[in-house]
């Protein structure tokens, strides 16, 4: 478990998160964080957590409490509230490292981080795109990636992600779509569905109105989804990305997961549809790591009034995705995060 930014609303929610008997009645917790800013969040969550410590992966043994692998702050000269900071980056890269290494070394079965700020991480060197390709350099993976999000049982995957769009038409290709798909049926799978059923999204107005407005669905979409239903995957589309949500809401879930091609076509609706519940997840990596879908929130960073509702729901799908694995790989019973 890791804080996030330190200038937002992430120690807050860990706080919150620990603070509720539920956590660690389903899993062992190892906490990578600060000592001084676990003790300023719980002051904002108006909670006193009893915490065990560790000064080395070796020392980790769990007995019911979360367990505190603390950093040091002064080592990054404090945070400023609010605002991005180099400072900031640094320390969430560092924590993240830091819990990447309990995993690779078998102290964790998963990895769960509150909301960071790309601009404070690129502002601290991160040299990639986001935090899932920063993973997967960090853990030496070269295999396709791919950042799902997921709101109680619906999942979506997209083609591209944090691109401007005035790329995205020339970024969609029938090898990414086929892949994107591939990805998610495996991460569906992963979680216990056994038949997921997926549907694919168009790229353009009305799904390109049969190439009036674009061709990407004639010669690029639709042909990926024919390859996939040949490799046997239930999969449908493409569908017009204007009306396809009105398909997996609700009573009408006709799908258990959509592939979209840019990151605002499917974002939107799972906000709107519940912003308090949704999930990101690192999709594609040989461990599960997740964070909220929400942001920092800056703007009510300090209050303590953030909603811990997409964090409990992070950790709660980290537990199940950790326990499948565990229980594949014949490990033991128990799962930490």
């Amino acid at each position: 478990m890791v804080l996030g930014d330190p200038a937002g609303i992430g120690p807050e929610l860990v706080a919150k998160l620990l603070a509720n008997a539920e956590t660690l009645n389903a899993a062992d917790v190892l906490l990578v964080a600060d000592a001084s800013e676990m003790r300023r969040a719980m002051s904002l969550a108006q909670c006193e957590i009893e915490m065990e410590t560790a000064t080395s992966y070796d020392d980790v043994s769990f007995h019911g409490k979360p367990v505190l692998m603390a950093t040091r702050t002064p080592a990054y000269g404090g945070f400023e509230r609010g605002v991005t900071s180099a400072k900031a980056g640094r320390y969430c890269l560092d924590t993240l490292s830091f819990a990447v290494a309990a995993a690779r070394q078998g102290v964790v079965d998963a990895v769960v981080f509150a909301p960071l700020n790309k601009h404070s991480l690129h502002l601290a060197g991160m040299s990639t795109s986001d935090e899932l390709h920063w993973f997967a350099d960090t853990l030496g993976f070269q295999g396709p990636v791919s950042e799902f999000n997921v709101l109680d049982d619906l999942w979506t995957s997209r083609v591209t992600s944090h691109i401007a769009l005035r790329a995205v038409a020339d970024a969609v290709t029938c090898e990414g779509v086929l892949t994107s798909i591939g990805l998610l049926q495996k991460e569906i799978l992963r979680c216990g569905i056994k038949k997921p059923r997926l549907a694919v999204c168009g790229l353009n107005p009305h799904n390109g109105d049969y190439g009036s407005f674009g061709r990407e669905e004639i010669d690029v979409i639709a042909p990926a989804v024919a390859l996939a239903r040949a490799q046997g995957i239930d999969v449908e589309g493409p569908f017009a990305a204007d009306t396809i949500f009105l398909k997996v809401q609700g009573g009408r879930r006709e799908y258990d997961g959509v592939v979209t091609m840019y990151h605002d076509q499917g974002q939107i609706a799972m906000k709107l549809m519940g912003f308090a519940r949704g999930i990101t997840v690192q999709g594609g990596l040989p461990l599960p790591i997740l964070t909220p879908a929400h942001g920092t929130a800056f703007d009510i960073a300090g209050r303590g009034v953030a909603d811990p509702g997409a964090i409990i729901k992070t950790f709660q799908l980290a537990c199940l995705m950790a326990g499948i694995a565990v229980e594949k790989t014949k490990e033991g019973s128990s799962s930490h995060a």
